[in-house]
């Protein structure tokens, strides 16, 4: 038995010790979070590319192009989605973040409600111009930076070239006859959290182009910018659909009662469709969490790291469900 067992055992039968050891911990996580958000980050990334290189590795191709093909495919991808959105998508979203406070004044007139909306239009007016100045700025705030946006780049690429090695060592902390144990957990969180992130992409992508052309069928102004913010949201589960209902909702009552009511219809019908047809076949691996959980990890998340904390909540409690059940299953084989 080597010392590391050892002192796992020993921390794990004193609990007093135990206890200060994770308050350390957890206050050492928190000081530094920005650079664990960063790595945690980068490894969705990794283990989101990791199926497309294993599968031109088996094709036969070189380990550099195996990896670059996957990797720059996705980072080009971004960047032209980054690049549409400054010249077609921002100048219609900052029409809309401008006009929302007159939206929310005529739909509440229109049921009979009238709303105060200054404090809307003052709190929306200091950040209007700075929404629209280009796609870009408003994509590293929420990386927490320019310098996170690289980060994430170079760690996810090295992880991707690594990541066999990075495995082996991760192993090579525990027994000999718990390597393959610890290799499968591993390998499960892999597959987790790179389905996560592969089917909340599409699936994203599915609910935001399905609200453009439902409601641009509909007559609905700023058919844009409310599918966009639909699939931005669908990252937020079990909340994020509703409140990406409520803008359509409240730009439906400016037309009328009975176009509103059509909106709402619409938004459940594709709530419906998601929950039976596209959320079974494409998120099917990274499933299965408890929705109160999830409410609770979203709510703690965005307290603590704003909006990257919301969105990356439900991989991060995938994440260490996996990890709890597969310690367990490790620590269990001792017995």
């Amino acid at each position: 038995m080597s010392h590391r067992y050892r002192l796992y055992q020993y921390l794990i039968k004193n609990q007093v010790i135990m206890a200060l050891v994770l308050i350390v911990m957890t206050w050492f996580v928190i000081q530094t979070h920005s650079i664990w958000v960063s790595f945690f980050l980068s490894y969705i990334v990794t283990s989101a590319l990791i199926p497309f290189v294993k599968y031109l590795q088996k094709r036969n191709f070189p380990k550099v192009l195996s990896i670059l093909i996957p990797y720059l495919f996705g980072l080009v991808t971004i960047v032209l989605l980054v690049s549409i959105m400054i010249n077609s998508f921002v100048p219609e979203i900052e029409k809309f973040v401008t006009s929302f406070p007159k939206i929310v004044a005529e739909s509440s007139r229109s049921v009979g409600y009238p709303i105060d909306t200054k404090t809307i239009q003052n709190y929306l007016s200091s950040d209007a111009t700075s929404v629209g100045k280009n796609a870009f700025d408003v994509t590293t705030r929420v990386f927490g930076g320019f310098f996170s946006v690289i980060t994430v780049l170079f760690v996810s690429f090295y992880l991707l070239w690594y990541h066999q090695m990075f495995r082996d060592w991760v192993a090579g902390l525990f027994e000999k006859n718990k390597k393959q144990e610890v290799e499968h957990l591993m390998q499960q969180i892999d597959d987790r959290l790179g389905a996560w992130a592969r089917g909340q992409l599409l699936l994203s992508f599915c609910i935001s182009v399905s609200i453009i052309i439902a409601l641009s069928i509909l007559g609905i102004p700023y058919a844009v910018p409310l599918g966009i913010m639909a699939g931005l949201l669908e990252f937020i589960p079990t909340l994020g659909p509703t409140i990406a209902a409520i803008p359509s909702i409240l730009v439906a009552l400016t037309i009328s009662f009975s176009t509103a009511i059509t909106v709402v219809i619409l938004y459940i019908c594709i709530q419906f469709l998601e929950n039976h047809i596209l959320v079974p076949n494409i998120m099917q691996k990274a499933v299965g969490l408890n929705p109160v959980l999830v409410i609770i990890g979203i709510g703690i998340g965005a307290n603590l790291m704003g909006i990257p904390g919301a969105l990356l909540a439900v991989p991060f409690i995938s994440f260490l469900a996996v990890l709890i059940k597969g310690i367990q299953a490790i620590d269990g084989s001792n017995d």
